[in-house]
Formats: C-alpha cells, structure tokens, sequence
C-alpha cells in the first residue's frame, strides 16, 4: 500500500441531495464544514431522504461565501443564507436520534413542498445543537451534523472499479455519496484499515457502512434500479445486510486536499467479516 492519495471529495449540504465535489474543504467539529447542516422533515418532524423519496436525488445543491443555492427541474432556483436566522425550534428525528433543529423559512418549505409533492419543512442545525455519534463505536466528544450516524464515509477507487466489474456496468462514485476517496490500494483495503492519517488529519474507521436503496437510484433520473444491491447481496452481505465503504470518525481540524497522502496506521480484521 504505497502512494495511497485522497483522489476525490464529497460535500452533501442537504441531507438526501445531490452533493457537491470540492477539491479542498475545511474540518470542523461535526465534519466536512456544511456537510448535511440542513435537511427535509415531514409533518411527523421525521427526517426524509431518497430512500422514501428517490425525487430528491433531483435537487442540486451549490454554494456560494454566503448562500446555499438550490434547483431543481421546472424550479426558480431557491437561494438561502449559509447561516440562518433563528427559525422555530424543531426537535427532529434521524433514526434512533433527535436533535434540535430550527426552521429555515416559509418560502423554502414550500419550495420543496411543491417540487416533492408532499408536505415537508426545511430544518438547519445550529451549533448549539451537539449530536453525538453512537457510543459503541465513538469517544465521548465526537459528533455529527445530520449524516445517518457518522461524519465520513470513505470508499476506495478500486473497490468501485472490482463492485463495477462484478456488475458488468460502469457506475459513479457518486451513487455511493462518500465524503472521502482514496486511490493507490488494492479494492477493498479499507475493510482492514482502523487508523489512517489523511495529510495531517487522524481518522478512526470504527464500522462498515451498510447500504440502502440510495444506490440503486440513478441521480440524472430519480429512477430506481436493482444494481448495486443485487451484486453487494452476493458479494458483500453479511448478517443479512451488505456493506461498501467505511464509517469515520476524525480526530483532528484543519483542511484537505485533493492529492493529500494517506498514510495507514493500524490494520484490523477485515469488517464486515466476509
């Protein structure tokens, strides 16, 4: 494993939306710095992502110094502040957790409404609001923003190149929607690494990511296929779940780069054990 490269980064401002590709971006506290600082809630404050709604993969996402722009197709492009005003506190649901979360305004509410044709209410979450990650697998002082558990997700180039392989298609990176993609190693090194320094930030991989639906859903169409999944549930399942990619946690602030080394410092068994 020599030469190993951060070869490509991910930005997902909107929780379920399209992401953003960047070639140099600042760690904060809960991660990439706007990654999934906003996010969609139904009438039951509970979080809506592709999984129920494949639409939103529709919605583009761009930022500016000081807006979030927003588009989606036969939509006025919405744009919004990068920091809020204080809205209404909302206490919103993400799985097994609840944070409180305040609402951005009327307009982007129904916005969002009318393109996704259910009623639903755009949510940021301020700082204030710490959300920690699962104990079981993070120190007391990690935390998240609005990701489904942790602040990174890293795949490898390679482990794409031999899933597309087995499939015999050629899908992107960007169905996955990793934050991190590393070059240089052999496909699926990442199931064996446990500590990596990534130019001069530490991260800890505690857990394989389990997948969804997301991937199945094409990001130019909002339509769903049956690839990855069917392939993952033949190569990559385990415990009646299939895995690509590793959950991480940082341990440090500062920027990345596209082009930063890699460097590996403790390796494990692989996870998920296949």
């Amino acid at each position: 494993m020599t030469n190993l490269v951060l070869s490509d980064m991910y930005i997902y401002p909107v929780k379920s939306l399209a992401g953003i590709r960047v070639t140099r971006w600042q760690v904060v506290a809960t991660g990439f710095k706007y990654d999934r600082k906003w996010m969609l809630i139904d009438a039951e404050r509970q979080f809506l992502s592709q999984r129920r709604l494949p639409r939103m993969a529709l919605i583009k996402t761009t930022l500016t110094d000081s807006e979030l722009i927003l588009s989606a197709p036969g939509m006025d492009d919405l744009s919004l502040p990068l920091e809020p005003t204080m809205g209404d506190i909302i206490n919103s649901t993400i799985w097994h957790d609840h944070v409180d979360t305040i609402t951005v305004s009327f307009e982007a509410d129904a916005w969002f409404s009318c393109f996704l044709q259910i009623e639903c209410r755009l949510v940021y979450q301020p700082d204030a609001a710490i959300r920690p990650v699962n104990p079981d697998f993070a120190n007391p002082e990690d935390q998240t923003a609005l990701s489904d558990g942790f602040p990174f997700l890293l795949i490898s180039e390679n482990s794409l190149v031999a899933l597309n392989k087995a499939m015999q298609i050629n899908l992107a990176m960007a169905r996955f929607r990793p934050n991190l993609v590393v070059s240089g190693c052999d496909a699926f090194d990442e199931d064996f690494w446990r500590q990596i320094t990534i130019g001069t930030i530490g991260f800890r991989l505690p857990k394989p990511c389990s997948r969804c639906s997301v991937p199945t859903i094409d990001p130019a169409t909002g339509k769903t296929g049956k690839e990855p999944l069917t392939t993952l549930n033949r190569l990559r399942k385990w415990q009646h779940k299939v895995y690509f990619g590793q959950n991480a946690l940082h341990d440090g602030l500062g920027m990345l780069s596209v082009g930063d080394s890699v460097q590996i410092n403790l390796t494990g068994t692989q996870q998920p054990p296949l």
